[in-house]
């Protein structure tokens, strides 16, 4: 069973727009990323980007996660290394 999923953007069927509230900006948000996450877009994308771009979109996301995430979350949530408290 695959460890990732992206089932949000599949079920939403709100409108897309940013600036309107906090709650539709964060389902805008998460469609937008799990979008641009998508394998095809990333296939399409990841090779035509310049090396500063590479760096600065890694960086950018990495910083996210080391700002907002515990060292707990980090590895369960984002690398999926350890097992959810409930298993």
């Amino acid at each position: 069973m695959a460890n990732h999923i992206h089932t949000f953007v599949e079920k939403y069927a709100g409108m897309l727009c940013f600036g309107a509230s906090r709650p539709q900006d964060e389902a805008t948000l998460t469609c937008c990323l799990q979008k641009f996450s998508d394998d095809a877009v990333l296939e399409a994308l990841v090779p035509r980007l310049s090396d500063d771009d590479c760096e600065l979109l890694f960086n950018m996301i990495t910083g996210m996660l080391k700002k907002y995430f515990s060292e707990d979350e980090y590895h369960r949530l984002f690398l999926k290394d350890t097992p959810a408290p409930h298993e």
